[in-house]
């Protein structure tokens, strides 16, 4: 099921209660870019230390466009598949910039990836350092750059002008076609009404804390996407994933905080933050490594070259007769519609 922003806030408590519920979370992640050109290129002899600085820079200039994510329970799996299309908050002051590789557009395009989606309707995000700059712009009175172009705010500058001069106290009068950030203020109506004040109304006005209740509303809004990693955080589930590095620094970068400068502090925080990962490729190396390692003893116990040349056959003989004997079979997988 594809999630994007216009259902996102509705759909927000099922899913934080399957995530609670479920036994692990599978993710998958696409990105805008995977190796910047100005970035160091990485090398095969690289240390994990090496890579990790050079993917870092790339991770800092690229965003995830989408981000894939599956549940399941118990021995027969109920799998509940979601792909939100996210895209980078923002509000008022509170801009970001980041960059697309012309390979990773041709290779998403090429299998379907919706660019429409992911620009028109994305799931906003933010992390840590980026929410507590955003609460600043929320306490007391405070004023919102809008996106909607300055020919348009001096339009309606001009026409609440025009109207506040003739107007007597208690009149009205609402701007129609508010756009962009306007909107998160007011969701229920997509208006902005002006009323002319008295001087005592507008004192009171100015120095009256807006309600709690709205602010916490706005801030909903803004985390977006970060509301359901903080829950994915707080579940503790196993994370799985494929060849899922990559992954693991976009969720620390774009989710949590600013990737450190040090492998081992990147570490150290990613296993705070998911202490089970479980990356298929790396088991299904270790189990052949393992395999073939066992193999080999035995065809050196039996001095027989023959055997040792059957390692591969004997291999998936091996697997075949471990998967089934007759009191243990692979989980049932059935996928949920909705």
């Amino acid at each position: 099921m594809d999630v994007g922003a216009a259902q996102f806030e509705e759909k927000l408590p099922r899913l934080q209660e399957l995530l609670l519920g479920c036994d692990f979370v599978g993710l998958d992640m696409e990105f805008t870019g995977l190796h910047s050109v100005f970035s160091p290129e990485g090398d095969l002899f690289d240390s994990p230390s090496e890579w990790y600085r050079k993917a870092r820079w790339s991770v800092q200039q690229f965003t995830v466009c989408q981000y894939s994510a599956m549940k399941g329970q118990t021995s027969k799996y109920v799998a509940h598949s979601y792909n939100f299309f996210l895209f980078p908050m923002t509000f008022g002051q509170k801009d970001s910039e980041f960059s697309f590789q012309a390979t990773s557009v041709q290779f998403l395009s090429h299998y379907g990836f919706d660019y429409n989606k992911f620009l028109k309707d994305g799931i906003p995000y933010m992390n840590k350092t980026q929410e507590e700059k955003f609460q600043h712009l929320l306490p007391g009175s405070w004023m919102i750059r809008s996106g909607f172009g300055k020919d348009k705010l001096k339009q309606v500058i001009d026409e609440v002008t025009r109207w506040i001069s003739l107007a007597e106290e208690e009149d009205s009068m609402v701007l129609q076609d508010l756009y962009a950030q306007a909107q998160i203020l007011c969701s229920d109506f997509f208006q902005v009404m002006v009323i002319k004040l008295n001087p005592q109304q507008r004192w009171l006005l100015q120095n009256t804390s807006y309600d709690s209740c709205r602010r916490e509303q706005i801030l909903l809004s803004a985390r977006g996407f970060t509301n359901l990693f903080q829950t994915l955080v707080e579940a503790r589930k196993p994370l799985v994933g494929h060849n899922m590095l990559m992954d693991l620094l976009h969720l620390h970068e774009k989710f949590y905080k600013s990737l450190p400068e040090s492998y081992e502090m990147f570490k150290k925080n990613i296993h705070t933050l998911f202490p089970v990962l479980l990356d298929t490729k790396n088991i299904t190396k270790a189990f052949w490594k393992v395999t073939y390692i066992l193999l080999r003893k035995l065809s050196i116990t039996f001095q027989h070259k023959a055997l040792f040349c059957r390692l591969p056959i004997l291999s998936e003989q091996l697997i075949k007769r471990s998967l089934n004997t007759p009191n243990w079979q692979l989980p049932i997988v059935k996928f949920q519609s909705s």
